[in-house]
């Protein structure tokens, strides 16, 4: 396995975000909230980005959901990069809800019979709980404080793109789009890839999009490449899909390189 794949999926991570400090992100005026959760037992920290203008005004906006969605995690970097793409009216206004990490692997994983996985994140099988926080818990309190659409997605890469195909592949109706940088479908054995074609005869009667890349990690590329010729396999009038091959990407470079044509294409209902 790649061992800088390892080193970020270590329990040390979800304490320590060396890899984002580095970007000096400038924090965007945002507004932040606290849920109890009854679904995961813990406080979990909201960030949210509204576009500009958005108190002047009566409309309503779709919303984008982000795991590793803390102020000294990801937060920063995509929120500003919405409010550029916004600017330049490459994408449509949408707001952003980011959910800040308390144990990362165990949120972002599903079931696993390796052993090895294990060693990575020794916390694992929150998925479902942490899927069920976000569409029973958040999204309920998110409509009740903002004018939002029913139109919704997430991003995420890494462990939290693994979550985020998770998501897509065994509770699609939970997203209407989805995006996922290096998603780690290594997990359990490449699981979600193997039962792939499965999973899509139960894909729902409903339009979704979906958007992923693979960078050079070749413990990932192999199997995302996989997963997306299961989709030209398997072609669905109700999936709108797009795999982005990325061989000149690292895993730690993948997400600010393709962040931009990720959000322009999945927000633009003619691409």
């Amino acid at each position: 396995m790649n061992k800088v794949l390892c080193f970020l999926l270590l329990p040390l991570l979800v304490l320590s975000y060396s890899k984002k400090f580095q970007y000096n992100d400038s924090v965007p005026e945002h507004d932040s909230l606290t849920i109890s959760s009854k679904i995961v037992n813990e406080d979990r920290v909201i960030n949210i980005w509204t576009p500009p203008n958005y108190d002047q005004s009566s409309d309503s906006f779709p919303v984008l959901y982000m795991p590793d969605g803390g102020v000294n995690e990801d937060f920063p970097h995509i929120a500003n990069t919405i409010a550029e793409l916004v600017e330049k009216k490459s994408i449509p206004p949408i707001l952003l809800v980011g959910i800040e990490n308390t144990e990362r692997g165990r949120d972002l994983t599903g079931f696993s019979e390796v052993d090895e996985d294990a060693k990575y994140c020794p916390l694992t099988d929150g998925a479902k709980d942490f899927r069920a926080f976000i569409t029973e818990e958040l999204m309920s309190e998110i409509n009740k404080k903002y004018r939002t659409t029913d139109e919704k997605g997430i991003i995420g890469e890494s462990l939290a793109g693994l979550f985020v195909m998770e998501t897509f592949f065994q509770a699609p109706n939970s997203f209407d789009f989805y995006i996922a940088m290096d998603p780690s479908i290594w997990w359990n054995n490449h699981y979600l890839e193997r039962m792939s074609s499965e999973f899509l005869k139960e894909f729902p009667d409903k339009k979704i999009k979906l958007w992923f890349a693979g960078s050079d990690a070749k413990d990932i590329s192999t199997h995302t490449k996989n997963v997306a010729k299961t989709l030209g396999d398997n072609q669905s009038s109700n999936l709108i899909w797009k795999y982005s091959d990325e061989p000149d990407e690292k895993h730690n470079t993948i997400f600010r390189a393709t962040k931009e044509k990720a959000l322009t294409w999945i927000m633009n209902k003619n691409d």
